[in-house]
């Protein structure tokens, strides 16, 4: 009998894909349900930012010490942990009646998150011995992950119109009680008994550093970018940056080595990692404002509006994978960027034309969809390949941290650009009541003094935003085939060698 069709293997791996689902919605369907938050826990611009954020910046924090700390203590029972403490958090989510509670609990469920996200591919690996089986296992874990992350608006965006925007987070509860079932009796124990110390100095150190950096730039603003606190924090930020590379490189087992950068294929699927995430994901909080600040859609109008931009990322990777294998990685990975950026300028268009719509972004979105699609499953693929395989898990967690840091500080770095755009297209208002009255446009809620300059304000501020993500997603293709440049090179002349 073949290990996946073994019962209680099936049941963990149904443990696992629906653990997938739900840190995949989490992501997705929340930014939803924010202008439901702003308008019921009366948030601002800065608010809603931070609620994405927290879970990012959690989910970065504990994603390397959670590897070491399964393979301690066990993977099974650190999954069945993280399980019920994301059912939990979920639920002071759901029930949360201010914004500080929910950006609290946002912190929460993205720790609880981060360590089940690593624990899912722990036990995949501890359960599936045989490689083919393997493989079958970690490809429905990743469709099921894509179905959370691509499906996730629409979803959302239809539990706010049917229920309330609570039950955006407390549906986890239920479907985490189902998943610690299944879990607790399908998934094998297992432990690496040469486990390596738990780096805490690093996790902590990195940990605030992007915290810092991300504060500074949502509250530089408000605070001064020049005043001695934003300043402070500026300057503990880059501390804790320099003390984690000081940690990273004296201890004799790194959550994060430096040397795997020296290796091309992996600095160039991080070039990708990072160009993914200054540009396709970040837009995605900020889309549901124009549609809803700009063009009066509604929750469900916005939502199925998003999926244009979410679909392809599920229907390419396997196209993606061909393309890989015959073209190299070096290739795909910055056309994929280059796609990005195309998708992001078409965007750029369609959102600026007469009579905009959905239709006038839709050939922008399907775009830059295609391009994630090409760029996403390469660059894992590609950066766990390119170390050895007892290194893979290292590989990974780095990977999985570029992401989230890289998305963290690109919500923040995002919102700020809109907030500058709006603020530039409002001529004529009070310097005093200027920043106040940006930030409301920017999170959606043009107001009743002249809604048509506000729209106009906001247009104009998601234009820029538009560009940033654009010209950054280019750059970062550059940079990516700069570096992948003698890999394609390698490649090329081993082809040629073996016909």
């Amino acid at each position: 009998m073949t290990a996946i069709h073994n019962p209680r293997n099936l049941i963990a791996l149904a443990a696992v894909c629906l653990s997938s689902m739900m840190f995949g919605l989490e992501i997705s369907s929340v930014p939803a349900s924010l202008p439901a938050l702003e308008r019921v826990l009366q948030g601002d611009f800065q608010d809603l930012q931070w609620v994405m954020n927290a879970y990012t910046i959690a989910v970065t924090s504990v994603l390397m010490a959670a590897g070491t700390l399964a393979d301690r203590f066990g993977r099974k029972r650190l999954f069945v942990i993280s399980l019920a403490l994301f059912g939990l958090t979920s639920l002071l989510c759901g029930l949360a009646t201010s914004m500080p509670a929910m950006i609290a609990g946002r912190f929460l469920q993205g720790a609880a998150g981060g360590v089940m996200l690593i624990c899912q591919v722990a036990v995949l690996s501890s359960q599936f011995s045989d490689p083919a089986e393997r493989v079958r296992a970690f490809a429905a874990w990743g469709v099921i992950f894509g179905i959370g992350l691509g499906f996730g608006p629409i979803i959302g965006s239809a539990i706010v119109a049917l229920a309330s925007w609570q039950w955006v987070f407390l549906v986890h509860g239920p479907i985490a009680l189902l998943t610690l079932a299944l879990a607790q009796y399908g998934a094998v124990e297992s432990r690496d008994p040469d486990a390596v110390k738990l780096d805490l100095g690093g996790m902590l150190s990195l940990s605030l550093a992007v915290l810092g950096t991300v504060f500074y730039i949502t509250q530089g603003a408000e605070l001064g970018f020049t005043s001695p606190a934003a300043l402070a924090i500026l300057l503990g930020s880059l501390v804790c940056l320099a003390a984690f590379i000081a940690i990273e490189r004296r201890v004799p087992h790194p959550m994060f080595d430096f040397s795997v950068l020296r290796i091309r294929a992996f600095a160039g699927a991080m070039f990708g990692s990072a160009g993914m995430n200054v540009s396709f994901w970040p837009l995605m909080i900020y889309l549901p404002v124009y549609y809803h600040g700009v063009l009066g859609y509604d929750d469900v109008k916005a939502g199925w509006s998003l999926l244009a931009y979410t679909l392809p990322t599920l229907v390419v990777p396997p196209i993606a994978e061909r393309l890989a294998q015959r073209f190299q990685p070096g290739w795909v990975i910055p056309g994929g960027l280059l796609v990005i950026g195309a998708g992001f300028f078409l965007m750029l268009w369609g959102s600026a034309a007469d009579n905009a719509s959905w239709l006038t972004l839709l050939p922008g979105c399907v775009l830059a969809g295609i391009g994630l699609g090409m760029t996403n499953t390469t660059v894992t693929n590609t950066s766990t390949a390119a170390v050895p395989s007892a290194r893979a898990g290292m590989a990974s967690s780095i990977d999985m941290s570029a992401r989230m840091i890289s998305l963290a500080l690109n919500i923040a770095v995002m919102g700020l650009i809109l907030l500058w755009g709006v603020d530039a297209g409002l001529p004529g208002v009070d310097d005093g009541e200027r920043l106040q009255r940006a930030a409301t446009i920017a999170s959606g809620q043009l107001g009743s003094d002249d809604p048509e300059r506000a729209r106009a304000a906001l247009v104009q501020g998601f234009g820029w935003v538009l560009g940033y993500g654009g010209i950054s997603a280019w750059l970062f293709a550059v940079g990516s085939f700069l570096v992948f440049g003698a890999q394609r090179t390698t490649g090329r002349r081993l082809e040629v060698a073996r016909s």
